[in-house]
């Protein structure tokens, strides 16, 4: 422009050497300020939060101080991303612009929460100064017109009219007739011809606009805000924000004032009025989506920092597990003895002991455990800086962006916690997993000291759906975990034959076979680890396990259903004629599928087994935790009798099942039967079946004696084959059966124990050696039959099975596993 004009020539260079001075400054310059504007508006926060009486005189400085931060943060909002050729283009970039930010929100939320002192400090200004210093100075004036004096008599009786009552009541301040009554009277005074000329009575001017300012401090604060610390340009610069967002995040010391980037969104509302209606829908969209999106990504940042910290004092638990005191144990014991005092052998590292972690030689020494906890503490300030803010009328609660967060976190943290692999078919045992999990646990109850979160709801809403077959985000949990793999990998083996149970220790063990098995079946399935198991599935997972094991029960059931119809002839006559033993000779060989009976029933007897194995670990976990419902529990079992109606029966059993209180009659089970698809059959028909059943399995337990595997093991108080599940099986499938159709099941057990007892007894008089080859042992299933269940006694088995039976069997049982141990040895 100056170039086109005559005698400007100097004005070019001038600019031009101006222009070469701010690119080469005003990057420092710029820099330099918003360093010393961190540390003066720092200073002047803690003295306003400190001394809030003081905003009322020093409000001018207030919004000053937000003036000069909104300045320099528009400045380098504008040229962050058109950088001129510059030697220190780092001055563009601002990695603590996140603390300017925090005193800016931090100063206006002072001032919109101690609004009345300053509406106070100014009403009295105004009433008891101001209105006085205008009334001397209006009659002072030499020449006065008539409606120029109407008007700032008006002035002085406003002012005078004030007092604190009205902003203790929180009346709403009204100025703007005044402020507009000033300046018709500056148009009035400025015309050539005016009697009264403003720039002659220049104190009547500064009293004016000094009232007019302090009028602004009773109506207008938050229209003073706006104009002095209006951030609705980064509306216009959105990649900006983000980038500086991701800086802040980057630099540690500054994650306590990462909360300033979501307060800010709220400042796009005053933008609109720039803006057509039009544009409102999508500037609206645009403050609500980074706000959140600014939210969620502290929230993931706390979580992760929280499950981080969780994991580490996990790994410090399970130094504790008692698996890993052996070492230490055989290291002490060794220390007697002269190998210990060798040279100890190579390879194998010194292991450190739980707490050595702890020990440090100097202070300054900072682990990982360190920085994550002051990573912690700063986002924890950060997302309990505020309860809740709004934005485009909608409340913003930081808290439950981190609660859903965590919860979401403790989910996948619990279900990596398992370590289910699906190819391997491996997993933690219950017990170090319950151990990892009351670590995650204890931590993340001490986040209520740091952050406004509800620890104990998100706990609680993570456990549960861990309870569930699937979390909220459809992911699998531990229950359906845990379930899949005690089902597809310790009950199928168990159904093999490669994994039995052991009465004695009340657990499942696996024999030793090689590439049988990749896992120790006691480690899974003891006392201790189907009490972990209930802890962590809880009663609604352990219901969702008890369903999926009873499908696998009815599956079985069906099975032998049609096995009975394929004989049912035969079955028939066997039952009429089974203490003919000429008969029984003939009818026993057209027989099919009776080793197949047994097999299945068998099955249904390992399941069954492990069900009661579970319930026996809730019942215990319930006991423990709701002792005081527990006891009513146990006592209302108590009440019932066989003559009491068999819904109420079925209802208090449902209830008590659900404690893992033992029935006599399985309420699962019979569910299950009932809701087996049925045929054309009728119930009579249906209930036959389930008598032949019995008989079917009676006189097919001799054909138990040929099978090696049927040995009583004195050492696991059972069968390596798994054949002493058979009498779980009998008695639970027999009364859910005969409930379900409403008939006696003392009646049909007494004779399944009589058909059994002729049966074995008919086998003592087999010749053939290889029939009768553990003859005693499958005789002692006839007394495990009684022990199992409550509707029958020893009285009854000794009308039809002499007990002198089970004493011979006894004694030769234990005489021949006390040779082959001797054998053993010898060997």
């Amino acid at each position: 422009l100056f170039s086109s004009w005559k005698g400007y020539g100097k004005r070019v260079a001038d600019i031009k050497e101006s222009k070469e001075h701010v690119i080469a400054n005003s990057g420092q310059f710029h820099c330099q300020r918003r360093q010393f504007l961190r540390m003066a508006v720092k200073e002047l926060e803690s003295v306003l939060t400190d001394e809030p009486g003081l905003l009322g005189p020093k409000a001018l400085y207030v919004f000053m101080a937000l003036s000069f931060i909104r300045d320099e943060v528009t400045w380098l909002v504008r040229h962050t991303e058109n950088v001129t050729k510059t030697k220190t283009p780092e001055d563009y970039a601002d990695s603590s612009i996140a603390e300017l930010l925090f005193l800016l929100e931090e100063i206006r939320a002072l001032v919109r929460r101690h609004i009345k002192v300053i509406q106070q400090y100014h009403l009295q200004y105004l009433a008891r100064f101001d209105a006085l210093v205008l009334s001397d100075i209006i009659q002072n004036l030499s020449v006065c017109p008539e409606e120029e004096s109407i008007i700032m008599s008006s002035f002085v009786s406003t002012l005078s009219s004030l007092n604190l009552k009205q902003v203790e009541s929180g009346e709403k301040f009204e100025f703007s007739g005044l402020r507009l009554d000033w300046f018709r009277l500056q148009a009035y005074t400025s015309v050539a011809k005016a009697p009264l000329h403003l720039h002659e009575n220049a104190d009547l001017a500064k009293v004016m606009n000094l009232i007019v300012f302090h009028s602004r401090m009773l109506d207008s604060v938050e229209n003073i805000l706006v104009e002095t610390s209006d951030l609705s340009t980064f509306c216009f610069h959105l990649r900006t924000f983000e980038k500086m967002f991701a800086m802040t995040l980057e630099e540690p010391t500054m994650l306590r004032y990462a909360i300033a980037f979501p307060l800010i969104c709220a400042h796009f509302v005053h933008c609109t009025h720039e803006m057509c209606p039009e544009e409102y829908p999508h500037l609206k969209n645009h403050g609500l989506h980074h706000c959140n999106s600014f939210l969620e990504e502290l929230a993931k940042q706390t979580s992760n920092c929280v499950l981080e910290i969780c994991a580490e004092q996990r790994n410090l638990s399970e130094q504790l597990l008692p698996k890993h005191c052996a070492t230490t144990i055989s290291k002490a014991k060794n220390k007697k003895t002269v190998k210990q005092k060798q040279t100890p052998r190579k390879g194998e590292p010194e292991r450190d002991k739980p707490g050595a972690e702890s020990h440090r030689k100097n202070r300054c020494i900072v682990t990982n455990m360190d920085k994550l906890h002051l990573n912690l503490t700063e986002l924890a300030l950060t997302m309990n800086h505020v309860h809740s803010f709004s934005v485009f009328e909608h409340t913003i609660f930081p808290s439950e962006y981190l609660s859903s967060h965590l919860e979401a976190r403790l989910n996948r943290a619990i279900v990596w916690l398992a370590g289910y692999n699906a190819t391997t078919q491996e997993i933690a045992r219950p017990s170090e997993l319950l151990a990892g999990v009351k670590a995650y646990i204890s931590f993340i109850q001490t986040l209520a000291q740091f952050v406004g979160v509800d620890v104990s709801r998100v706990i609680r809403n993570a456990l549960l759906q861990q309870t569930q077959p699937l979390d909220s985000c459809g992911e699998q949990t531990i229950t359906t975990l845990y379930t899949n793999w005690y089902l597809e990998s310790l009950l199928r083996q168990a159904s093999s034959g490669t994994i039995i149970l052991s009465p004695a220790m009340q657990a499942f063990i696996s024999l030793p076979r090689e590439g049988e098995q990749n896992f120790s079946a006691e480690e899974f399935s003891d006392i201790s680890e189907m009490r972990a198991l209930a802890e962590l599935l809880g009663p609604y997972g352990m219901k969702f396990l008890s369903e999926n094991l009873m499908w696998h029960v009815t599956s079985q059931i069906v099975e032998l259903k049609k096995l009975v119809v394929e004989n049912m002839d035969v079955l028939v006559q066997i039952r009429s004629n089974f203490s003919k033993t000429d008969l029984m000779a003939s009818l026993l060989p057209q027989l099919t599928g009776a080793d197949n009976v047994l097999k299945r029933m068998t099955i249904i007897g390992v399941i069954l087994t492990f069900r009661a194995m579970a319930q026996e670990g809730l019942r215990e976990v319930f006991s423990s935790h709701c002792p005081f419902l527990m006891g009513p529990i146990e006592c209302l079992k108590e009440f019932v009798t066989p003559d009491t109606d068999i819904k109420v029966t079925l209802s208090v059993f449902e209830l008590a099942s659900a404690a893992g209180v033992g029935c006599d009659i399985d309420p699962a089970l019979v569910a299950a039967i009932a809701n087996l698809k049925a045929d054309t059959s009728s119930p009579e028909e249906e209930y036959k079946v389930a008598c032949l059943l019995l008989i079917f399995l009676a006189v097919s337990l001799p054909l138990l004696a040929t099978d090696p595997s049927s040995f009583y093991s004195i050492e696991t108080d059972g069968y390596n084959n798994n054949i002493h599940c058979l009498t779980k099986a009998i008695i639970q499938v027999s009364a859910a059966l005969f409930t379900l159709y409403n008939k006696n099941i003392e009646t049909h057990l007494k004779e399944f124990l009589v058909v059994a007892s002729v049966s074995l007894l008919q086998l003592g008089q087999e010749t053939d050696k290889l029939k009768t080859r553990n003859r005693e042992s499958i005789s002692l299933l006839m007394r495990l039959v009684v022990e199992e269940s409550s509707f029958l006694t020893l009285d009854m088995l000794e009308s039809c099975f002499p007990y002198v039976l089970l004493r011979n069997a006894y004694r030769e049982v234990s005489r021949a596993f006390h040779l082959n141990r001797v054998a053993a040895s010898t060997h």
